[in-house]
């Protein structure tokens, strides 16, 4: 005997539950007025109430739990989770900056901020089950890799999210808050070669986060802006960590031995690269002038300090927080990206 369909669907058709934006283009409304007359219908319009009723009704759409922001009973609590191992979070001072700023932005509305890691699939899957069962409000996601099925789960199971860097390979509106990368790149790029410099390197970040790719466009626009050919042997990649910028080096030099300068995509690798360059013999500016990215407590601390690209990280982190509480409020998502600064210091 076959069991016949739910009210309100036809014959035939899938039996994914429906969601609430199901529910908004059925009912030809934003996702925000269908969030607004699940949590009792105030600042909603009669006539927009009755066409989101009548769409719940039709699809037979039941509020899931893990999407407690559309209701009235929350968790009170956000996670900060960061796709990358642990060690990463505290050998990158970045993250503990980030970290930082966001739990002051959410203690001025007394909410709790939950750090959670996902550095491997295993993990990933265990933190996931965990965001989805209804224990947060939404996600600020720090460190997202193309690839990575983090954010397409989190979106599945109706969590505001809001990512520190644009996606990368994300179709679709996602909410992202963003320092300008590539103008950022630039910004050094062009530096370095009113410092006289030609024979300009650089250690990219990973190919496969915003930053990397971003960073790398910039630094081969102006070196297209100046007449500058591109060589490959001058270009290499990161993870950045500070093992990265070491052994970026190496390969850089024995490559193009030649070089006078090296834009490194985060101030951890160009701390890294100035030891390497040290241990070379090079001395650091007068044969090698060396550019970071982020103006980190590294980029202070470095031997010479660093000259470096400013990440305006109060901003970020206030930004961030504001658009996942626009979100967790029934708003729809939205883009942030910030402009950097050229911070000039010894290394170049």
């Amino acid at each position: 005997m076959t069991e016949p369909a739910p009210r309100g669907r036809a014959a035939g058709r899938t039996r994914r539950a429906p969601t609430i934006h199901d529910v908004a283009a059925e009912a030809g409304v934003s996702r925000g007025t269908v969030s607004r007359v699940l949590q009792g219908g105030h600042n909603v319009s009669p006539a927009a109430l009755e066409a989101v009723n009548a769409a719940i009704d039709k699809l037979g759409y039941v509020v899931n739990r893990a999407a407690r922001s559309l209701v009235m009973q929350r968790s009170g609590s956000v996670a900060f989770l960061l796709t990358e191992p642990q060690e990463r979070f505290f050998e990158d001072p970045n993250f503990t900056t980030l970290l930082r700023g966001c739990t002051a932005a959410l203690a001025e509305h007394d909410i709790p901020l939950i750090l959670m890691t996902a550095g491997s699939e295993a993990e990933q899957r265990r933190v996931t089950r965990y965001l989805a069962g209804g224990h947060v409000d939404g996600v600020l996601l720090v460190s997202s890799h193309s690839g990575s099925p983090m954010l397409d789960q989190l979106r599945q199971a109706e969590l505001p999210v809001v990512s520190c860097g644009k996606p990368l390979g994300q179709r679709g509106r996602v909410s992202y808050v963003a320092a300008d990368d590539r103008e950022g790149a630039k910004d050094m790029v062009r530096h370095l070669i009113e410092a006289g410099r030609r024979r300009i390197a650089t250690i990219a970040g990973p190919q496969d986060t915003p930053g990397g790719v971003e960073r790398l466009y910039g630094y081969r626009e102006v070196l297209g802006e100046y007449g500058i050919a591109h060589d490959d042997a001058l270009v290499t990649v990161g993870d950045y960590s500070r093992a990265a910028g070491e052994d970026g080096i190496a390969r850089l030099l024995a490559a193009a031995p030649d070089l006078d300068a090296v834009f490194v995509a985060s101030d951890l690798m160009a701390d890294g690269a100035l030891d390497a360059l040290q241990r070379s013999g090079r001395r650091v500016p007068e044969d090698v002038a060396v550019g970071g990215f982020d103006d980190s407590a590294v980029a202070l601390g470095a031997r010479p300090p660093l000259t470096t690209i400013r990440q305006p990280w109060d901003r970020i982190s206030d930004s961030m927080v504001r658009l996942l509480l626009a979100q967790i409020a029934g708003e729809e998502p939205a883009s942030v990206i910030l402009p950097t600064e050229l911070v000039v210091r010894e290394s170049a």
